[in-house]
């Protein structure tokens, strides 16, 4: 549920500057959740206009607003604070406080200034909401579901909506309040809110976080009988779903119950049918289950629409079997339709059962989601059934743990049999099907053939061809009907000069649409010209192979005049590159392109995903929104055909997506694990256990795995916050997890080896009981949904995590070593392996000593300078000393490495450079002079259109004649094209612009060191 907030304006500020204004700007803060507006300048009744959600996890909480003062080198000033409890916004008419003016108070009441002016706000919950997005827990989609608010009634998060009185829960709370405020006066209310502190009447704070609408209080048959005016259209099941079908419903989905999943499975069975089956009131199926569980008095209520036609209801009743521990008992169980839309169904069940001990204090609801699933070979439809459950404890008990254990193993049996049952009247869906379909999805990809006639009238259809036509058509009759001018002026026979002022201004707008229209002509040529530079190119080798299809993008974001972008796509998975063809003026592009990386030898984690404006190879790239596909948190069959919400400001202010179809198979068989461990058994230096099949089953469960995922080993050892915890440290191929229970207290994380930039060894402490501490630091912004187990985060953001007293250090470090060191590189590894390659290469031809093939390349000079700097000292930026390493930082080569100059052949050397893109350079003396030769090639890498060519310098530098302390500078410059382009000419000025400016920092930079020497 979410708190809509509206900070419209202020009033009487006090100024706070010495000009006699101030900066105001707000900051709003509920719970965890923070916001800010923007900032008015020099303003004492500034207007803001910015609203802001929150997502409510508890009615306790207090909305704080603060107004600031600005400053630009000093802390902000504080103006004024508004406190106004989120219970009040709930508590008011139509959960809204409507548009009002509210008197911002001082810090405290010491304080000087009294006056603190006055604020205008519109608070209010929101009654419906129709987003989704990414959820980083367990890979699942969080949905906000959209409701009747005479629905919404208070949920274990502690989320409230609706009218109040709407609901009985309502009275129940307000009841309960009144109960508790009173029994705290009495000595027994003391010691009963001494036992219940840490629990809420209404809210379970395990359970936050979820925004999900709870069922009203069960009624039972009686009071449903008194709301028969509420009631009607109670028609068949067939036609009741149809008008829910009917109804406009949005498109979000659905996300899990905090309980766990009880099942999820692929039936080949369409979803509406699947549907009925389950929940039709003439299917034998739920009557099946009732026998084979032995249910009794099973009585299936019809579906009926309640509530003014908005929910679609019904209530069943049975005697449960009894079991080990509680005798047969009756349970009430409520079911309304979440959503039904043709595709998707969900219905929420919500199981009290009143006669069982502490009964009345709960009740278990279970979420039953049907979706459509993947396309078979076959033809046939197929459906995704995930059930998921929770408990909604009603008021606080002592026994809560208890009950939900048993309640979680009650589930587990009875859905185990209702999965048997399932499976035995529709057939599930074998995973070889789905693996089989991949062919037959990446074959149909092929964009929608369309003619260039039919193209161009679309592209060309704007208002600017269409005035610049008719300007052109106008100027054109005025020629015909105009009679030629006398000569005057400067004018002579064939030269007319503009005669006044209206008509230069007429002449250049004219060029102005001439120039406009020409730049959409040779774009739409482009367009049509251009295909994907990575496009088609298979993946070679065994392994893991990831194939990733391209299939269109939807409300990219515009950087330029012309609302629109030119679009392309990096796909980065294991330092591997993947690049899209290049999508001019399109917002909603269409690619249907097809990339494989070539096998890994061990499994991907992520895939990095980011969209560019292109403008040039060497301009500074627009990011149009980026994302991350991390492929532990989801299940690879979800990826089949998925849409990806894209991070960023201009990516979430527009709601881009891509749409992606992911496939990731092993080309190498069932003996992975097995030859993983051995490679890191040579690593380690001891011998690490192949584990169960059962093992890691209940390791995949335990962090919600992917099936691929195996565990290599576990430590016990304790993880240091505030006080050490005692738990198991799990080191698998890709994450290293931590899992502790104590007392039934969970705590649970994992993170990407990938995300970890530093592990450091600390020496023995008391507090570690002798053992030394490893401290995992991760980068910046990774890992924050393990931010729970984090000891600190430092300034920077970066989260680190404190491991000790393990049981044996020398083995658990030595495997934590290994496994990082296989996942990660470092700038100085890259480096070496670009030695080791480049070994191989032979970059000499034969005894002329001409590097790469410069002499075949055109060179042209684009720089000529004398500086007042001498040859050696210059030489420096080539000699791997500090003066390089400043020069080359200065021009934006970060993490930027080399290798030692070795000698080739005599009076020639050669060495490797890294940054982003991979350097060869070589360098001798000149022959008769005074000077040295350097000669540089560059091999671009992650950079559009990088692969067509190579770039060629060569620096000739020697010293001034006549001028000792000085040395002329030469640099030229070639491209040796590997592939045709229609883009030669623009990327070559690109190029050459952005090259000259780079040389002027450099030599400034020089000369500069120089000087201060």
């Amino acid at each position: 549920m979410k708190l809509y907030v509206r900070v419209i304006e202020a009033r009487n500020v006090p100024a706070m500057d010495l000009n006699g204004f101030s900066d105001p700007y707000v900051r709003l803060q509920l719970g965890r959740h923070r916001f800010r507006t923007k900032v008015v300048k020099k303003s004492l009744n500034p207007s803001w206009g910015d609203e802001f959600s929150f997502k409510v996890e508890d009615l306790e909480d207090e909305l704080v607003l603060t107004v600031l003062d600005e400053d630009r080198y000093f802390n902000d000033d504080f103006i004024g604070q508004l406190k106004i409890p989120v219970s009040h916004v709930f508590d008011a008419e139509n959960g809204s406080l409507g548009t009002a003016w509210y008197t911002l108070q001082p810090k405290n009441k010491k304080s000087k200034n009294k006056e603190c002016g006055e604020i205008q706000l519109a608070i209010y919950f929101s009654e419906s909401s129709a987003f989704s997005e990414m959820n980083g827990n367990e890979g699942e989609v969080v949905p906000v579901l959209k409701r009747h608010a005479d629905l919404m009634v208070e949920s274990p998060a502690g989320s409230l909506s609706g009218s109040p009185g709407a609901s009985p829960m309502r009275d129940e709370f307000s009841s309960s309040k009144e109960e508790k405020s009173c029994s705290q006066k009495t000595f027994a209310g003391r010691l009963a809110q001494m036992f219940n502190k840490g629990a809420d009447t209404s809210s379970v704070a395990s359970n936050r976080g979820i925004d999900l609408p709870e069922l009203p209080e069960a009624s039972g048959p009686e009071s449903s009988d008194s709301q028969d005016d509420d009631q009607f259209a109670s028609g068949s099941f067939e036609e009741l779903i149809k008008i829910m079908e009917s109804r406009e419903q949005g498109g979000e989905t659905l996300s899990n119950l905090p309980g766990g999943v009880l099942l999820d499975q692929l039936y080949v069975i369409a979803p509406s049918d699947l549907n009925t089956m389950l929940f039709s009131l003439d299917s034998s199926f739920p009557r099946s289950v009732a026998d084979l569980q032995g249910t009794t008095e099973l009585q299936l209520g019809q579906w009926k629409f309640e509530n003014g036609g908005e929910t679609l209801k019904r209530v069943i009743t049975y005697i449960k079997a009894a079991t080990k521990l509680i005798k047969a008992v009756k349970a009430t169980e409520e079911q309304i339709y979440l959503k039904a839309d043709g595709k998707v169904y969900a219905v929420l069940a919500s199981v009290s059962t009143p006669d069982v001990m502490y009964g009345s204090t709960f009740k278990v609801e279970l979420l039953y989601c049907i979706t459509p699933g993947p396309e078979l070979p076959s033809g046939e439809q197929s459906s995704r059934l995930m059930i998921s459950w929770r408990m909604n404890f009603l008021q606080s008990t002592m026994m809560k743990g208890m009950i939900e254990n048993g309640a979680r193993q009650g589930l587990k049996d009875s859905f185990e049999q209702y999965a048997s049952l399932l499976n035995q009247t529709v057939k599930p869906v074998d995973s070889k099907d789905i693996g089989s379909n991949k062919e037959q999805i990446l074959a149909s990809l092929q964009a929608e053939p369309q003619s260039d006639w039919k193209l161009a009238v679309q592209y060309f259809a704007n208002f600017i061809v269409l005035s610049t036509f008719v300007m052109g058509l106008y100027v054109l009759v005025h020629l015909w009907l105009a009679t030629p001018s006398a000569i005057q002026g400067l004018e002579f026979v064939g030269l007319d000069l503009p005669d006044s002022i209206g008509e230069v201004i007429v002449c250049g707008i004219l060029v102005l649409q001439a120039e406009r229209v020409l730049g959409l002509i040779s774009r739409f040529m482009q367009a049509r010209t251009r295909k994907g530079s990575d496009h088609g190119i298979k993946a070679q080798g065994d392994g893991w192979l990831l194939t990733v299809a391209l299939i269109e993008g939807s409300s990219v974001a515009a950087v330029d005049s012309s609302s629109s972008s030119d679009p392309y796509v990096v796909f980065t998975c294991n330092g591997k590159t993947r690049t899209s063809s290049i999508k001019f003026q399109k917002t909603d592009p269409l690619w249907n392109e097809i990339f494989e990386f070539d096998a890994m030898e061990d499994p991907p984690s992520v895939l990095d995903v980011e969209v560019f404006d292109f403008d040039g190879p060497f301009d500074e790239a627009t990011s149009l929104g980026h994302a991350e596909i991390n492929f532990v948190r989801n299940n690879i069959s979800d990826l089949a055909d998925v849409w990806v919400p894209l991070q960023g400001k201009l990516a979430q202010a527009c709601q881009s997506k891509l749409h992606l179809r992911i496939f990731l198979d092993n080309t190498r068989g069932s003996n992975v694990a097995k030859e993983y461990i051995s490679k890191m058994e040579k690593e380690v230096g001891k011998k690490i256990n192949i584990r169960s099949p059962q093992t890691n089953s209940a390791f995949q469960k335990l962090f919600a795995l992917p099936p691929e995922e195996f565990l290599i080993n576990d430590f016990t050892c304790h993880l240091k916050r505030k006080m050490p915890l005692q738990g198991r440290l799990f080191l698998s191929a890709r994450i290293i997890g931590f899992h502790a229970n104590l007392f039934g207290q969970k705590t649970k994380f994992f993170f990407l080896w990938e995300d970890i930039e530093d592990i450091q060894v600390l020496s023995p402490t008391l507090s570690s009981m002798g053992s030394p501490i490893v401290v995992m630091t991760l980068w910046r912004g990774k890992g924050m949904e393990a931010r729970h187990g984090a000891k600190t985060q430092d300034e920077e953001g970066r989260l680190k995590f404190h491991f000790q007293s393990f049981v044996s250090f020398n083995v658990a470090h030595r495997t934590i070593m290994a496994l990082w060191k296989a996942r990660s590189l470092t700038p100085e590894q890259k480096v070496q392996l670009i030695e080791e390659e480049s070994e191989a290469r032979n970059l000499i031809t034969e005894e002329s000593g001409s590097f790469l093939g410069l002499e075949d390349v055109s060179l042209s000079e684009v720089y000529s300078s004398v500086l007042p700097v001498p040859t050696n000292f210059f030489m420096e930026v080539f000699g791997g000393e500090d003066l390089e390493r400043k020069v080359m930082e200065k021009a934006g080569c970060l993490n930027y490495s080399y290798t030692p100059w070795e000698s080739e052949k005599p009076d020639i050397y050669e060495r490797q450079i890294y940054y982003r893109f991979d350097n060869t350079q070589q360098k001798s003396a000149l022959p008769d002079r005074d000077g040295w030769l350097v000669e540089e090639v560059m091999t671009l890498h992650a950079v559009p259109l990088g692969d067509y060519f190579n770039l060629h310098l060569r620096y000739q530098i020697e010293d001034a004649p006549s001028r000792p302390k000085e040395c002329s500078v030469k640099v030229f410059f070639g491209i040796a094209w590997l592939k045709s382009s229609k883009h030669q000419k623009r990327i070559t000025k690109n190029i050459l612009s952005n090259l000259q400016d780079r040389l002027k920092l450099m030599f400034g930079v020089i000369e500069k060191e120089f000087t201060s020497t």
